[in-house]
């Protein structure tokens, strides 16, 4: 009796995605990815209107630059991340709840040794990567604060990172909901704080992203251990162990995954090194830009968390129609949301940046900037319907594939054709950057309706 409401408890954390509507799963679903996501988006780009509005341009391009800088030291957490929630998706798919529990204490134990080693990397390494990329000076030493801060803080960002992953893998999304908000709450609060009235610039607004990650997970952390039953995975610290079998899949998995967002990391800082020989102005500018274009992706993006578990669970179980009608779902709710997007940014280009900045010479450069965004804008659906099938099937090498003819053949290499050869100047850049979307976007499309997936082995 007492095993029985133990298996009973132990349920209440797995969402069974393989039964019911498929529409309403996806929904059910990514509400709760997407209200996680926005609250992200809103802490990131109120670190940017708060450094805006008190410090001005030179703070927008510190953080900028140097929060390139750590996505890319992060995108291992990423890749990693990723390849847990495939692989416990595919595990629930098959009832496989040892297989979890293993893969659950694998994860975190080989995301904290890469924490460790990434912190070293960004705490003694910072300036030298500050200089590869040409930060304007006026900006350099809040960029290096910021880099300095958010070094010694990585390893939040790791853990949080395994947490939401493993959750969304078990189909659960209002748990990472929940853990986001209190981070975005206290983000929001330091953000004022420590770069308003305390005037510690750039740097503020790094301590307050990694005390609201820190407690964010913390409070996680406790939660689950309190919660271990229904979570799966006890916490005992024979748990926290790496399984070679395991791990042999987080790597086939994860790796092509880390190089796959590695590559669009370095891309993205070899367009901050573009960028920035136009100037300081430039560089702010660019900055905004990518907090206005994370809102339609972060949406589109919250569908992708959603197809990939569902796709995950489904394809583990033969419920090969069902994978496939998730994915159409997904390309509708996502065509709906970015059009909606594209015509406010469309009839409001210079309003949507005053949001960050009332620098002038930043404002100038909205209509360049938004007029690359909005070329690049259809591809956002396409791109975060297709893309996630191929990783909720499980096919990395596909994916590394398409990611590094992404970061590294299209983005850098238009950016050198229109810039260098064709002399478009920093509009060319921007078109180069932008048009590299379609890189991703097509190949995966081509990939899901060709049909030849249906050959390919489970992980499970």
């Amino acid at each position: 009796m007492k095993d029985n409401m133990a298996n009973a408890n132990q349920k209440s954390m797995v969402t069974d995605l393989t039964t019911g509507g498929v529409f309403s799963n996806l929904v059910r679903l990514a509400v709760p990815f997407m209200l996680s996501n926005l609250l992200q988006m809103l802490y990131s780009m109120i670190d940017m209107i708060v450094v805006g509005q008190y410090v001005g341009s030179t703070g927008l391009s510190a953080v900028t630059i140097s929060s390139q800088i750590i996505m890319l030291m992060t995108t291992i957490a990423t890749g990693f991340a990723s390849a847990g929630q495939v692989l416990i998706s595919q595990q629930v798919g098959s009832k496989d709840s040892e297989g979890r529990k293993n893969t659950i204490g694998t994860l975190f134990s080989t995301l904290l040794i890469m924490a460790a080693v990434m912190t070293v990397v960004g705490l003694t390494l910072y300036v030298p990567m500050l200089r590869l990329l040409q930060v304007p000076q006026e900006s350099f030493s809040q960029a290096a604060d910021y880099m300095l801060v958010c070094s010694g803080g990585i390893v939040f960002t790791y853990g949080y990172n395994s947490i939401s992953a493993i959750l969304r893998g078990m189909g659960d999304g209002k748990r990472p909901l929940v853990f986001i908000g209190i981070a975005s709450l206290i983000n929001v609060a330091l953000d004022l704080l420590f770069v308003g009235p305390m005037g510690l610039q750039a740097a503020g607004a790094a301590w307050a992203t990694i005390i609201a990650q820190a407690v964010s997970f913390l409070i996680s952390i406790v939660y689950l251990y309190r919660e271990r039953e229904a979570f799966g995975f006890d916490f005992h610290l024979s748990s926290f162990r790496i399984h070679k079998n395991i791990l042999s899949i987080l790597l086939r998995l994860g790796l092509p995954a880390a190089l796959q967002h590695s590559a669009i990391s370095i891309s993205m800082l070899f367009i901050n090194g573009f960028i920035n020989v136009y100037g300081l102005a430039a560089s702010a500018a660019f900055g905004v830009g990518r907090r206005v274009e994370m809102l339609p992706t972060t949406l589109t993006m919250s569908v992708s968390m959603a197809v990939s578990a569902m796709v995950g669970q489904n394809m583990a179980a033969g419920e090969v129609k069902r994978s496939k009608q998730t994915v159409y779902y997904a390309l509708c709710v996502n065509l709906s949301v970015t059009l909606v997007a594209f015509v406010c940014f469309a009839l409001w280009p210079r309003g949507v940046f005053a949001i960050f900045t009332q620098d002038e010479s930043v404002l100038e450069l909205s209509k360049l900037l938004m007029t690359t965004i909005l070329i690049g804008m259809p591809a956002f659906p396409i791109m975060q319907a297709f893309n996630p099938f191929i990783q909720g099937i499980g096919n990395a090498r596909l994916s590394l594939i398409i990611g590094l003819m992404d970061g590294v053949v299209a983005r850098i290499g238009l950016c050198l054709l229109f810039e260098q050869v064709l002399h478009m100047g920093m509009f060319g850049v921007l078109l180069g950057y932008t048009l590299a979307t379609y890189v991703t976007a097509i190949p995966a499309m081509v990939y899901f309706l060709s049909g030849i997936w249906k050959k390919r082995k489970l992980l499970v």
